[in-house]
């Protein structure tokens, strides 16, 4: 509920706000109504920026090393990738044919992998990920 509700805040606080001025004649009364509808925007956004940092902060303090791990440990071993390939590239300049029989070897390795796994891992990497954006963004104890 709290996502819609910031998402309309803005627009509601501008209503809020001529509707107040058509209901309070009182110019004082008025700018202290407000005041208050500006501050429970405030602590609105307050409340839902708390709710978001208590998920991270939770995250990482879990006592699961996969927990606060599992991203950044996927997120090196591309790095690795990334670092090999351009290994490789430099040692193509006095190997070329190895490199090139290395890379047709890695090509036919990863191809030898049915297309329903790579499926089922995209999938699944996915769905753990939607999983948790979802539980972040629900919040912690609901």
């Amino acid at each position: 509920m709290i996502p819609i509700l910031t998402t309309l805040a803005p627009g509601l606080i501008e209503a809020g706000s001529r509707l107040l001025d058509r209901l309070i004649p009182d110019p004082a009364e008025r700018e202290k109504a407000k005041l208050a509808l500006l501050q429970t925007e405030g602590q609105q956004a307050l409340q839902e920026m708390q709710t978001s940092l208590s998920a991270i902060l939770a995250e990482a303090n879990s006592a699961d090393p996969w927990t606060s791990r599992a991203r950044p440990t996927f997120l090196y071993v591309i790095y690795g990738v990334i670092l090999l390939c351009v290994l490789g590239s430099i040692l193509g300049i006095w190997w070329p044919a190895h490199v090139f029989q290395a890379a047709e070897n890695l090509n036919k390795l990863l191809g030898a992998v049915p297309e329903s796994l790579w499926w089922l891992f995209g999938a699944g990497y996915l769905g753990y990920t939607g999983a948790r954006s979802f539980d972040k963004w629900r919040g912690p104890g609901r």
